[in-house]
């Protein structure tokens, strides 16, 4: 599955939940993770996708070092598995299933 696939269920099921999946777009700022999941009651989320076999690249990590300095919660989901078990976690914080 490419990126963009996943990128576009992640997008899907978290408006399902009754949250957005904002397109996080940082000029002067490359390698921020893809999207900035905000579920009701809960903190923000950063995500980076990844296919199964993607992997980050050295200004991805230095940008998800710096946000996790700051105490932020960053993912990085490889593959659709991976989307989904962050789901049915969302969905477990939030006590409901999508």
């Amino acid at each position: 599955m490419l990126e963009k696939e996943i990128e576009r269920v992640l997008v899907e099921q978290v408006k399902r939940l009754g949250g957005r999946a904002y397109k996080w777009v940082s000029p002067g700022n490359d390698g921020v993770p893809d999207r900035i999941v905000i579920l009701p009651g809960e903190r923000p989320c950063f995500v980076e996708l990844k296919t199964e076999t993607g992997k980050l690249s050295r200004l991805q990590e230095l940008q998800i070092g710096r946000l996790r300095k700051l105490g932020q919660d960053v993912r990085v989901l490889h593959g659709i598995q991976e989307v989904d078990a962050f789901l049915e976690e969302c969905e477990r914080k939030m006590g409901y299933g999508i």
